[in-house]
């Protein structure tokens, strides 16, 4: 059913990288999609700054707004409770409290007035579980997987049905539907201890010289408006200087006369990481009844690497614009920011 007031949705998704907010107007069409940086282990403030950007573009309302996170992990908190507090009541400083609601998993959408303490780690890190209510509505048999710039997230559908085996983070990362990979913040350490360069194989340095955004410059799979996320030292986004970056691990000093070097070096450590995701994505389709009739579902900025995947091991791929309803075409889409969408669309459609 629909919401009872004709009046725009923004579903918003609170990372400690990025705030996402996807704007719905009355007939449930997307009008606007915004990432916005927001490294907010730096403190509160970024918050409020990445908030302000956003309501500043969206421009006047009035808006009902529905809220999900993963930001209350941030170093700025010490702990889960304290973080969810924390970005609930900056959320108000832009929002009335009686327009806001807050996505607490299996206890729905939550006005803040109703909001307790034992609703913290409901409410704690459950992005993922919007999108996966989204896919299996439109799913009968699939895979969800969104790759995003730090995280991947891979769930079982069947029947229509959310087959999670996890629900904590600590219980998602001991059954592998959650994976610390992403295509951009990931540091290239975290990829690859050992890599064959030169034709050797050699181990490379654990320093955080080089991040998967400087991979995916190189091999030209970046697009530059997903690339929002600082680089490992500060300097430019450009293949140049991730070439640079990417041969610090390796000890060889960086000379523009080797690109094909540094080209095949980021094509290597690509290769690397595809591999640790499909060895996660198998291990969940084993899970599955009906293999025969499962899809992949691909969602995040990291999703070119999961229409690779799903090439490779002969399985028919959908991508999460496909259940979205967009009015233009956007530089960020909502496969980019699929829980903030799919919290959008659950606000739309709450029962």
């Amino acid at each position: 059913m629909k919401i009872e007031t004709q009046t725009k949705i923004i579903g918003w998704d609170i990372g400690g990288a990025h705030v996402k907010a996807v704007l719905l107007n009355e007939e449930g069409l997307i009008q606007r999609v915004i990432q916005e940086p927001c490294p907010l282990w730096k403190g509160i403030d970024r918050l409020h700054d990445a908030l302000a950007a956003v309501m500043q573009t969206l421009g006047a309302g009035p808006f009902r707004h529905a809220l999900t996170m993963t930001g209350e992990l941030a170093d700025c908190f010490s702990s889960r409770e304290q973080g969810v507090k924390a970005i609930i009541k900056a959320m108000q400083v832009y929002c009335p409290a009686d327009e806001l609601r807050v996505f607490a998993g299996e206890y729905g959408l939550l006005s803040v007035e109703r909001i307790t303490a034992g609703h913290a780690m409901a409410i704690a890190s459950a992005n993922w579980l919007a999108s996966a209510q989204l896919v299996a509505g439109h799913c009968r048999t699939a895979l969800f997987v969104d790759m995003g710039s730090t995280t991947t997230d891979i769930l079982l559908i069947n029947d229509h049905a959310l087959k999670a085996r996890g629900h904590t983070d600590y219980q998602r990362l001991v059954c592998g539907e959650l994976l610390y990979t992403g295509a951009i913040r990931t540091s290239v350490m975290a990829i690859a201890a050992r890599a064959v360069f030169r034709d050797r194989e050699m181990g490379l340095m654990a320093e955080h010289f080089a991040t998967m955004a400087d991979v995916y410059r190189l091999t030209g799979d970046l697009q530059e408006a997903h690339d929002q996320a600082e680089t490992a030292d500060g300097a430019e986004k450009n293949p140049q200087a991730s070439a640079r970056r990417l041969s610090r691990l390796t000890g060889y000093e960086f000379q523009q006369a080797d690109w094909e070097i540094w080209t095949d070096f980021a094509r290597q450590l690509k290769t690397l990481q595809k591999q640790r995701v499909t060895q996660a994505i198998l291990q969940q389709i084993v899970r599955s009844p009906q293999t025969d009739e499962l899809i992949l579902v691909g969602a995040g900025v990291g999703r070119f690497l999961l229409k690779e995947i799903a090439l490779e091991q002969r399985l028919a791929y959908r991508d999460f614009n496909d259940f979205c309803k967009t009015g233009a075409g956007e530089k960020i889409e909502a496969a980019d920011c699929a829980p903030a969408a799919a919290l959008a669309y659950l606000a739309f459609y709450k029962s």
